[in-house]
């Protein structure tokens, strides 16, 4: 029997750091059980760089990331909608169906050593994965058949 993952979309305000590390973050801890996405509400041009090292250092990919405008993904449907910075927390656009959210922030790096990039990195792997495994009602022991 396969699990239809949920679809989880991660937002902040320039989709370069924070959000960008918890779709990898998600998309690696709960794989099969949860699709993330990542998106801005004012997205920078690049992902930043202390944020592509913090994952490389802890194996995860990084490839595939870059800064997307959450008005590009307004009518996907997600299972959650998680911002992980104030600013998006208040400016989070309307979807056009009803859609579960959870706000939980998290420091922004930016400027800053790498040291505190990996400690945000750690941060999110610590306190977001099970918030949104709560939110979904997954089970992170459940075997798939």
């Amino acid at each position: 029997m396969s699990i239809q993952p949920k679809t989880v979309l991660i937002l902040c305000t320039g989709n370069s750091c924070r959000s960008q590390m918890a779709e990898v973050i998600l998309n690696h801890d709960l794989a099969g059980r949860v699709y993330a996405r990542s998106a801005g509400t004012h997205p920078q041009s690049k992902v930043a760089e202390g944020a592509i090292e913090a994952l490389t250092l802890a194996g995860l990919p990084t490839d595939a990331l870059h800064p997307k405008d959450v008005d590009t993904l307004v009518d996907e449907s997600f299972d959650l909608v998680v911002t992980v910075c104030d600013n998006a927390r208040e400016s989070c656009p309307v979807f056009p169906r009803p859609v579960p959210r959870i706000h939980i922030s998290f420091h922004d790096p930016h400027g800053e050593p790498l040291e505190s990039f990996i400690q945000v990195r750690d941060d999110i792997r610590t306190r977001l994965v099970p918030a949104v495994d709560q939110a979904l009602r997954l089970d992170l022991t459940a075997k798939e058949n």
